[in-house]
């Protein structure tokens, strides 16, 4: 898939995806429905005999899913599964006692609640409704221009050479509706105009349309989402075809899709969730700040000299990451300690433990063939081979390190040799792995379990992070892994970052709106490589880096140069000030990220998530609220001055305590110092004295910092930790803010920020 312009060589992977194959001019194939007979009926659906426009019989079945979804299948055969189901369940239909079926006619209804399905049977028409009957979306024919040739392809399948090649839907598009999801995504946040592919790419950066997370999953304004449920590289068409229609061509053995009713996006969400699978929270330590050795040789002194520079310095920090070194190089990444740099691991871990680090170590799936280990897993037949049965030796890095073989989690015996692997690692006392790659199955190898690596491909990410996540559990008791690649169902795997950004300005705001396009993807905790990953960033971009870094889900300082604060000593202080800010926020950003692993809803949210109605919000896409309070803008630009939209309400800048009427755009200009960030009018933030590291007990105190008049009936904060859940309100008494708290935590004090017109002094209890 070239994405190079024509005069730059094109970069051929060995993992790019397959084409489809395409018709020869004149030759038919195109086989879409016409009209539909009623076969069978129960409570929860309908299974319907279907003609199509080349004479052949399909089946149809639609169903409710769940309470406010629709499921809806097309196949030659009622029991077709997916290709990806022979390794892996991705989404998972109930039954919801309250769906009703009606028919008569020459009409079908299946309500499933908050969705209903509409079925015509001849001529054949689907489309789905909400509960009170407004459309959501419904079939597009097929949309032919002038000449008669059509643009889009219809409810139906497509064959080449007699062959079925692809199942295919298409869905009207209303011409203000917007549209969000679709995984990782680094390309503007309304995908409107888009044609993204669903497969997981090396993307090598994150300023293109190839990414590592990919989720066959979007979210409308008009209030419904659509998943489908296919590991294979389904390819999307958002109005570009035609600015009219939504189209998907499914290359598998049925298309199977689900509509999911809202009208929120949170309510999506949720019902997301429960579908495929719920959000794993992170342990708390994890919500601390990440420090790397960086991609440069690292050695057992220079962690301890690292961590001993952190803690003199006073530089809050939960996690010491090592990446690719701790490992002996060339043998990547066969998961065994450099024994001349790293003589006694076990020491070193203790050592870290003493002082609070966790620590986290790189890994991928990939083994070197140089390592010693290759030819034991060849030996027992435990990689990935090819067509002819020998290993398939990928060039799983570009060309810029020694090829490799894929170990294949298809086979049992694989997956207990890998854990294998990693559990003296855990026991010695790593607390986590950076689960990196895995976006490398060549499309042409074979499996253990005879699945093509086509077929393979994007599911491979869920197996290997699952894989680890579950020997983490074992050993550690959490399922942290800190990913880069993921698919459908990925929410289940804590931590995800951003890939291999370049350091710039722009590279900054491109991996913003990835982080956006995941969090509408069902994915909460996203972080990415403060500073940039590829070269060196310049003073200021490292600390506006950090700065949004500081604010965002997860945080982590790691690329090609060391990203270690006093590596920039003319701004090491400003790059400390935003770790300190976010440990200072840390009751409130926990707080947040304990309710989007209940809710669903990402920690960081487009403003679309909380504005739905105002159509700017699908477009200010360089901008989010963390929480429900919190509105960051960090500085994509490098002479400190960026255009902020503030929302519906009032705005508190946070350093200058200033109110902002929202519904408009605001000119910002901030110092190096401080990044834009703004808190709803009324609110309570919850925040406590900054420590070396956040660690896994409850917030010994508690300060809440109100932010201006109590909204008519008082504010509300929610206050999530590890020893429950307090709920706090304050109400205004003439000049006096009172304070009452329900729970466990207990408010040590209250701070009035100085915001016009604010009460003078707050009473708790």
């Amino acid at each position: 898939m070239p994405y190079r312009p024509p005069l730059i060589a094109h970069e051929y992977f060995s993992a790019d995806p397959p084409e489809l194959p395409v018709r020869a001019k004149g030759e038919q194939g195109l086989s879409a429905l016409t009209r539909a007979e009623l076969i069978s009926a129960d409570a929860q659906g309908v299974t319907l005999k279907a003609s199509t426009s080349a004479d052949e019989a399909l089946v149809v079945q639609v169903n409710a899913a769940g309470e406010g979804v629709i499921r809806v299948r097309l196949s030659e055969d009622s029991e077709a599964r997916t290709r990806s189901a022979r390794v892996t369940e991705m989404v998972h239909p109930q039954e919801f006692a309250g769906a009703r079926v009606e028919s008569g006619e020459g009409r079908v209804v299946v309500d499933a609640g908050a969705v209903r399905a509409e079925i015509t049977l001849e001529p054949w028409h689907l489309r789905f409704t909400d509960a009170a009957g407004r459309l959501l979306t419904e079939q597009e024919r097929g949309h032919v221009d002038i000449s008669g040739r059509l643009r889009t392809l219809p409810f139906g399948r497509s064959l080449v050479d007699g062959v079925t090649v692809a199942y295919q839907e298409s869905l009207v598009a209303q011409p203000d509706e917007h549209f969000g999801g679709f995984g990782e995504k680094f390309t503007p946040l309304d995908k409107r105009g888009q044609r993204p592919v669903m497969w997981n790419f090396d993307a090598y950066g994150a300023e293109s349309d190839r990414s590592y997370k990919n989720v066959p999953f979007f979210v409308s304004s008009r209030g419904y989402g659509l998943v489908v449920d296919s590991g294979m590289p389904v390819e999307f068409d958002v109005c570009r075809a035609t600015h009219s229609c939504v189209e998907f061509v499914v290359p598998d053995d049925l298309i199977d899709y689900y509509v999911i009713a809202g009208p929120t996006i949170p309510e999506i969400l949720a019902r997301f969730d429960r579908l495929t699978c719920a959000p794993e929270l992170p342990p708390k330590w994890a919500f601390g700040s990440w420090i790397s050795s960086g991609f440069f040789r690292d050695s057992q002194e220079r962690v301890l000299e690292r961590a001993r520079r952190i803690r003199e310095k006073g530089i809050p920090c939960d996690v010491l990451h090592l990446d690719c070194y701790w490992q002996t190089k060339g043998h990547w990444s066969d998961l065994r300690w450099d024994p001349e740099t790293f003589p006694d691991p076990e020491g070193m871990l203790a050592t870290l433990k003493e002082q609070g680090f966790e620590v986290c170590l790189w890994m991928n799936p990939y083994v070197s063939h140089l390592s010693p280990l290759f030819t034991e897993g060849a030996e027992k037949g435990y990689f990935l081979k090819k067509q002819d049965g020998e290993v398939y030796v990928a060039d799983s890095w570009h060309g810029s390190y020694p090829a490799c073989g894929i170990v294949d989690l298809t086979n049992p015996g694989a997956v207990e040799w890998f854990k294998d692997l990693l559990r003296p690692l855990l026991r010695q006392g790593v607390a986590a792995f950076k689960t990196d790659f895995a976006e490398g199955v060549p499309h042409d190898s074979v499996a253990f379990n005879g699945m093509t690596g086509t077929e393979l491909h994007n599911v491979y990410s869920l197996l290997f992070n699952d894989v680890v996540a579950d020997v983490t559990h074992e050993i550690n008791g959490h399922r942290l892994v800190w990913g880069r690649s993921s698919f459908l169902g990925g929410q289940r795997h804590s931590a995800q970052w951003g890939g291999d950004t370049y350091t710039s300005y722009p590279a900054m705001g491109s991996t913003l709106r990835g982080g956006l396009s995941h969090g509408l993807s069902g994915i909460p905790f996203w972080s990415h490589d403060a500073g940039g990953f590829t070269g060196t960033p310049t003073d200021d971009l490292y600390v506006r880096w950090a700065q949004f870094g500081a604010l965002s889900p997860l945080v982590r300082f790691h690329g090609t140069t060391s990203r270690e604060p006093w590596e920039f000593p003319a701004v090491e202080h400003l790059a400390v000030e935003a770790i300190r800010l976010r440990y200072r926020l840390m009751p409130y950003i926990y707080s947040a990220a304990v309710e989007a692993a209940r809710t669903g809803a990402p920690m960081m949210r487009a403003l679309c998530v909380d504005f739905p109605g105002d159509p700017v919000a699908w477009q200010a896409d360089l901008e989010y609220l963390l929480g429900a309070d919190l509105l960051v803008a960090p500085m994509t630009s490098p002479d400190g001055t960026r255009q902020v939209y503030l929302p519906e309400g009032e705005w508190v800048d946070y350093w200058t305590h200033q109110v902002h009427t929202g519904g408009r755009y605001i000119q910002v200009t901030k110092p190096l110092g401080e990044i834009p960030l703004f808190v709803r009018h009324g609110a309570l933030i919850p925040v406590t004295e900054v420590r070396d590291t956040i660690g896994g007990e409850p917030f010994a105190e508690v300060t809440l910092v109100a932010y201006g008049v109590p909204a008519a009936g008082g504010s509300r904060a929610a206050i999530s930790d590890v020893d429950g859940d307090t709920t706090v309100t304050a109400t205004r008494d003439g000049d006096v803010l009172r304070v009452t708290v329900s729970g466990p935590k207990q408010i040590t004090n209250v701070e009035i920020a100085p915001v016009a017109g604010a009460p003078a002094r707050a009473v708790v209890g």
